[in-house]
This record gives C-alpha cells, sequence and structure tokens, in this order.
C-alpha cells in the first residue's frame, strides 16, 4: 500500500498528492516534529493552530475511511523512518511541499513528490512568465491571472473598465465615528484545544488561544461566509487604514486557513466575485480584495521559489542593527504606533498589511535591523506565518534587502503618513510634525536620516530622487542626523 505524506500546511483532501487517491487503497501519514515545535520562540496561538488543525485534519481523514498514521517523532525524518520500519509502504508520496527545506528533506528522503495545486500559479509557471519580462511587475502579473483565470472580466476587458481600483482603497480612517466594522467571528475552545496548548513546549510565547483562529476547515468555512457576509461589502475604502479600536477593520483574517489549506484561494475568490455579481459587494472592494488573494499573494509565492533559498540570506542595505528589545518584550515603547502593533501580536499573532509593513517594516527599515532577525521574529510571531509569506515580504517588500528586486523603491515613510493613516498619533508623547528635538517622531527623524545615510543609492532611482534632494536640502540636516543617532541609541537601549 502506498503512503501519502500530509504535511502540517496542506491539510486539505482536494490538494495534491490526497486529491488523487481514495480511502481503503491509501494510507495517510502526518508527523508532529518535536524538534519543529523547540526550535523557535513561536508565539502560542501559532504552534496551537499549526497542531491543532493536524490532528482535526488527521481525525477528518480517518472518517473519510482513510487509514491515517499520526506520529509524534522528534524529527520530520525520524518520524518517516518509524513509519517506513512498521508499514514498509511501497512507496511514499506526498504534493510538493511550500518550502525549499521541506522539498529537499522529502527528495532526499525518497519521497515521490505530486505537483501542487493548492496556489492558483504553480511556480514552474511562474518563472516561465518571469523568464518572458524585462521587469517583473506585480500589476502585469495581476491582469494576467485576472485574464486567465476568468475574474471579474467583462468579455475580454475588466469589469468596470479598470484592472485596479487602490485609489479609491487608500482612504484613512473615518474621521467621524463609530463605523460599521463587523466583529471577528469566534467558537469556545474544546477539549482537544486544552490538550494541544497543556502540551506545547514553554518556548512558546504570547497570549493563548481564544477561539479567534479557526483549527477545521468546517471552522474556516464560517469564517469565510461571515467575511462575506460581513465584512468584504466595507473592505475597499479603508483597507489601509490602522485604528486604536478596532483591530481588524474590513480584513479577512483568512490567510492562515489559506496557508494551511483548510481553505483553498479558488473558492474563496469564486465566493468573493459573486458576492460582487449579486449587488452584495461593490466593485473596488471585491477587486480590491481579489488582487490580494489572486494577484499579490501568488507573486509572493512564485518569487519565493524563483529567487530560491539563497534570497532570505540577502542584505543589501548592509542593515546590522539588532532586534529592538520591545519586539522581544524585553521592553516597551514610547511610541504609540509601535506600540499598538506589538500589542496586537501578543493579543492575536495577527496584525493586517499595512501595520505590518509601513509600522514595524518601515521602522526595521529606517533602523537598519537586520533583514535576517526581522524575517525570523515574524515567521515565528504571526499565526499565519510561513517562510514563503515572510521571505519575500521582509526581505524585499518592507527592508528593501534584495537592493529593489521586488520592489522599486523601498516603502518608507515618516510619522506623517501614520497621522494621515492611522490614529495612533492622536495618543502619542511623540509630535509627528518633528524631526528634531526631544518629543520628535523617531519615524520622521530616521526617515530623514535614512535618505541621507542611502542618498547615493537612491539618487539614481527615479522614484526617490526627490527625496534625495529634499533631504539634501534641509536646513537642519546636521541637527536631523545627530537626533538620529540618538533616537537609535535609545532603540538599542529599550528607552525609545
Amino acid at each position: 500500500m502506498d503512503t501519502v505524506w500530509v504535511f502540517g500546511d496542506q491539510l486539505n483532501v482536494q490538494i495534491g498528492a490526497l486529491a488523487t487517491v481514495r480511502p481503503g487503497f491509501t494510507r495517510v501519514l502526518m508527523i508532529e516534529s518535536a524538534s519543529k515545535l523547540t526550535a523557535a520562540p513561536w508565539h502560542v496561538q501559532r504552534a496551537h493552530i499549526l497542531i491543532t488543525s493536524m490532528r482535526r485534519f488527521a481525525s477528518e481523514a480517518t472518517a473519510l475511511g482513510f487509514e491515517v498514521d499520526y506520529r509524534q517523532a522528534a524529527t520530520f525524518a525520524e518520524g518517516l523512518a518509524d513509519h517506513r520500519a512498521e508499514f514498509r509502504p511501497s512507496r511514499i508520496v506526498a504534493t510538493e511541499p511550500n518550502s525549499h527545506r521541506a522539498r529537499s528533506l522529502a527528495l532526499n528522503e525518497g519521497v515521490v513528490l505530486v505537483r501542487s495545486n493548492q496556489f492558483l500559479c504553480h511556480y514552474d509557471d511562474f518563472a516561465t512568465w518571469a523568464r518572458s519580462r524585462k521587469h517583473l511587475r506585480l500589476e502585469d502579473f495581476y491582469r494576467r491571472q485576472r485574464v486567465r483565470l476568468d475574474y471579474l472580466m467583462d468579455n475580454d476587458g475588466p469589469e468596470g473598465g479598470r484592472w485596479n481600483f487602490d485609489e479609491e482603497n487608500r482612504q484613512p480612517p473615518p474621521r467621524r465615528g463609530p463605523y460599521p466594522w463587523p466583529s471577528a467571528l469566534t467558537e469556545p475552545l474544546d477539549a482537544l484545544d486544552h490538550d494541544v496548548i497543556a502540551s506545547l513546549p514553554p518556548n512558546c510565547t504570547g497570549s493563548p488561544p481564544t477561539g479567534l483562529w479557526a483549527t477545521s476547515r468546517a471552522a474556516a468555512l464560517r469564517r469565510l461566509d461571515h467575511f462575506i457576509d460581513h465584512a468584504l461589502p466595507l473592505f475597499g475604502p479603508h483597507e489601509d487604514a490602522m485604528t486604536t479600536d478596532h483591530f481588524h477593520l474590513a480584513h479577512s483574517m483568512l490567510s492562515p486557513y489559506l496557508n494551511n489549506g483548510l481553505l483553498l484561494a479558488r473558492e474563496v475568490a469564486d465566493r468573493a466575485e459573486a458576492a460582487y455579481r449579486a449587488g452584495a459587494v461593490p466593485l473596488a472592494s471585491a477587486e480590491g480584495f481579489i488582487r490580494q488573494l489572486i494577484g499579490w499573494r501568488e507573486y509572493v509565492w512564485g518569487l519565493y521559489w524563483l529567487e530560491g533559498p539563497s534570497y532570505a540570506s540577502m542584505n543589501e542595505l548592509a542593515a546590522t542593527r539588532p532586534l529592538p528589545l520591545a519586539f522581544t518584550g524585553a521592553a516597551e515603547t514610547r511610541m504609540a504606533c509601535v506600540k499598538a502593533c506589538l500589542d496586537g501580536i501578543e493579543e492575536r499573532a495577527w496584525l493586517h498589511h499595512i501595520q505590518r509593513l509601513m509600522v514595524l517594516g518601515n521602522l526595521s527599515l529606517l533602523a537598519g535591523i537586520h533583514p535576517q532577525e526581522v524575517t525570523s521574529w515574524m515567521w515565528e510571531r504571526f499565526v499565519d506565518g510561513a517562510e514563503w509569506v515572510m521571505v519575500p515580504n521582509v526581505i524585499g517588500m518592507s527592508l528593501y534587502a534584495d537592493g529593489g528586486r521586488m520592489a522599486t523603491k523601498p516603502y518608507a515613510a515618516g510619522g506623517a503618513y501614520l497621522s494621515k493613516m492611522s490614529t495612533y498619533c492622536k495618543s502619542c508623547s511623540f509630535d509627528h510634525r518633528k524631526r528634531v528635538g526631544e518629543d520628535a517622531c523617531p519615524l520622521t527623524t530616521l526617515y530623514w536620516d535614512f535618505i541621507l545615510r542611502h542618498a547615493d543609492r537612491f539618487e539614481g532611482n527615479h522614484r526617490m530622487v526627490r527625496q534625495v534632494r529634499a533631504a539634501e536640502r534641509l536646513s537642519d540636516r546636521s541637527a536631523v542626523q545627530l537626533r538620529a543617532t540618538a533616537v537609535l541609541a535609545l532603540l538599542d537601549e529599550g528607552r525609545l
């Protein structure tokens, strides 16, 4: 009898190798690796969703008639060897793993790999497309995806006559409230949840699970229903906004389930388009969400495989500062925006994309934090963390550590951006309008210092030359650089 090895991020009977076999003819292997769980200070909610989802899926596969060998082992290799010794399968088959390391492990262990259908654009197809392009632009890839997958199309053109409604979807938080943001769906923890939480190693960090995150396909589908019915109609206009009084606004919070297989991208995109066609969702909201799903998510996935394992070690800006003490909980921060985001990670192991990029990523970029430290930290702390997600988003998008291979300019901003797009600055002890002085916003100070530090590199970038010239014309340029030195020292000491 053949064995299908199901990894913890492939939890769906419609994915790859499992989709081609029948109960009674194939045994399913799943392995919990103790070394994986103890390898890093994972957020407890990240570890919980991984293990609990695997155990629930094993039970569901058994209910479908599969014989399941669910193993707890010191390592994946040990679990695989023990399975072979006990069952002597004719061969072990797996869907192509979702990371370089898992793929290498499977190949080294003689596992037969089946092409994955978990994503809408296989990485081989992405590579073929990339070879035909002089520049890899997300917008070009997204339009190709729209046509190829037939989403929001009107004959041969885009629905509504436009490909992209991004300009309409960058509004700041509503200045008058309350705004009708939907509540997040939660469900009570059961005996399995509590058993898993009690079994997790002591290196886990963060607040314990509360029932916010689904750990079964049925629960993930309920959250998809909730998003389509209550949040997607409000999603578009304020998708880049950040507020202190509502942690998710109208974001889907579906990424953990897309990443571990409980939901499939095609079914989520189908539901979003159907809601638009039924008149329940504005076009700008449907387009913005579908763009993230079939455009950005698939683009990041393709780049991860296109660039290869060495991409994770890139550091083109020679950033060497250690991770801020506030990031690890070893110190408090007086920056309201950073505190709000760190509190969100502590409580829920999740932030929406602008908080990740324009608060934590932005501070790390401006301060010159070592990109590999930031990548590891985000991978460990976020409930939707995966290597293929974090490496391109941190190395390429957030920290410009790839020198512009992914993004045409660094996503750097001072306090003015945070003041416009969030409510954080209202309660902050720093003044976003100031770049010098003890009460000057650290992001504003560090923004100008960052431009000056890298002026030689950025003056040749047509999207950055204006900022370089503005920085060079600052009347208080020396004072800004002096204040930046003090700010960085305070950051290192955990007193910022």
